[in-house]
């Protein structure tokens, strides 16, 4: 045992309180080749890349006036960052500055940030081309990193990938593919349990081979499991972050109801996630855990405010509380 646990809240990307801060503001490809003049079209890119890593600060000052310590960027800062057609475009000289600004402005308040790059980032693809393009999104969430000057060693969550109709051959593939990453971007990685193809058992089978920190998503279990339970699975769970710089990380969400229960619902089940606090308390030192709720900053409020009112709750700032049952 490791005395009490704290529990730290944070949410992803975007804030519904914040007015005109959108940090993945964006422009098509097609409307960028409708500019005639692609130097033009180039700096209109730029500027919305700015605008977008801009907003991340403005995101942060309202995330430190509520004490939330821990953040997840959204993949979208720099649009067409990755495209094809743009190969070779030096993005990051035109977002250096503010990325400096964004990374000091999260070191100097101890905000955790990371990143949970699209489902379209697969490493066990059979298609090289799919495995190379992958390689491409994970090296620009790198350069954000990097610029940052965040160590970007464990802030890139994504899952194991597609079964391609054999769900053992393509675990393996993962294991084979995984020699072909390079070495940088490996620390990056996060592994988390999805809620259609890989359960959390198969996730520690690659984890604990490849070691690399697993993200536990409650959620996903609950609608994606072969009858084994998440609790006797949870001291492997910890033992995979044996070696991270960063707290043990997991994902809360609530289904939307039971039709469509893989569906994230606006808010948090406050009996839910107590339940998931009560059962790990003491297990590990930090769980920082991930709100993925529709609504966003306000599903952590109202989380709070429910939490606020338990007997066994004892907050520690507007974000972060004590289990004392």
């Amino acid at each position: 045992m490791v005395g009490m646990t704290l529990f730290r809240l944070g949410y992803v990307a975007m804030s519904v309180h914040l007015q005109n801060a959108s940090p993945s503001q964006t422009m098509t490809y097609k409307r960028f080749s409708q500019i005639r003049d692609v130097e033009a079209a180039t700096r209109k890119l730029e500027r919305i890349a700015v605008s977008n890593i801009q907003n991340c600060i403005r995101l942060l000052k309202h995330n430190k006036a509520h004490d939330i310590h821990f953040f997840r960027l959204s993949s979208r800062l720099v649009p067409l960052a990755t495209h094809e057609e743009l190969e070779g475009w030096d993005y990051i000289g035109a977002i250096k500055d503010d990325l400096t600004e964004l990374g000091e402005f999260a070191k100097e308040n101890k905000i955790r940030m990371d990143f949970h790059p699209d489902h379209f980032v697969v490493i066990n693809a059979p298609d090289k081309e799919i495995f190379k393009t992958s390689m491409k999104v994970l090296k620009y969430h790198y350069l954000l990193l990097h610029h940052m000057g965040l160590d970007p060693m464990h802030r890139c969550v994504f899952h194991l990938g597609g079964r391609y109709q054999n769900k053992e051959k393509s675990l393996e593939r993962f294991i084979e593919n995984w020699a072909l990453v390079p070495s940088g971007i490996q620390k990056m990685v996060m592994i988390e349990n999805d809620d259609t193809s890989y359960t959390l058992s198969d996730c520690l089978y690659v984890c604990e081979k490849l070691n690399i920190p697993l993200v536990f998503d409650l959620h996903h279990h609950l609608a994606n499991q072969e009858g084994e339970k998440w609790e006797e699975e949870w001291e492997r769970v910890v033992k995979t972050w044996a070696h991270s710089p960063l707290p043990l990380k997991m994902h809360i969400s609530s289904p939307k109801n039971e039709q469509e229960f893989k569906s994230h619902a606006d808010f948090v089940n406050v009996d839910m996630f107590l339940d998931f606090v009560k059962k790990v308390e003491g297990s590990v030192e930090q769980v920082d855990c991930m709100i993925e709720a529709k609504q966003k900053d306000e599903a952590l409020f109202k989380l709070v405010e429910e939490l606020k009112e338990h007997p066994h709750v004892e907050m520690q700032d507007e974000s972060s509380f004590l289990w004392k049952g």
